[in-house]
């Protein structure tokens, strides 16, 4: 299976970093797992102007990386998300991205499943609310399987994460993948 791993923290080295590497040391013992930490592409807000739903390419009027982020995903077979949680929502450089799938390109994907993983420094019950929320409207949309969330609160500082059990949770969520 071939994993697509949408990283939206920009602090390298920090929490969501350290939970997607644990993942993917589970996961790539049996799939193919490729990390894209969007911070390091240009990625334009979607401007809702609706003109790739009026030219036979489907083409995005702006001319940034969304496209090599799309042709990532038309080979992806299943879809993490990961993110810390900047004010009860994505970070802003994972959203920018995932608002562009307003494109009917995403129509072409063949997602079979989709994954969560957060890291939030509030240690509030309905902290990630509001981002499973989206989550489960997005598997909706897809019609993908849930393969599963490791949602971890109270780590702020870098490293925080390693005091938690999430980094083994991450790991056998990815080695459990089927």
């Amino acid at each position: 299976m071939n994993i697509l791993i949408l990283l939206g923290s920009p602090r390298k080295g920090g929490n969501t970093d350290l939970l997607v590497e644990a993942f993917v040391k589970g996961a790539s013992q049996k799939h193919h797992v490729e990390v894209v930490s969007v911070h390091d592409y240009k990625v334009n807000p979607c401007m809702g102007c609706n003109a790739c739903f009026k030219n036979e390419a489907n083409a995005c009027v702006q001319n940034d990386d969304m496209s090599l982020i799309y042709e990532k995903m038309s080979r992806a077979d299943m879809l993490v998300i990961a993110s810390p949680v900047y004010f009860y929502g994505l970070s802003a450089q994972l959203k920018a991205v995932i608002d562009r799938f307003h494109n009917p390109i995403r129509d072409t994907f063949s997602l079979k499943m989709m994954a969560l993983l957060l890291v939030g420094a509030a240690t509030l019950p309905e902290l990630f609310d509001s981002i499973l929320t989206q989550y489960r409207l997005c598997l909706n949309f897809f019609k993908v399987e849930d393969a599963g969330r490791v949602l971890v609160r109270g780590v702020k500082e870098k490293g925080d994460i390693r005091n938690a059990d999430a980094l083994h949770e991450a790991f056998h969520l990815g080695l459990n993948v089927q």
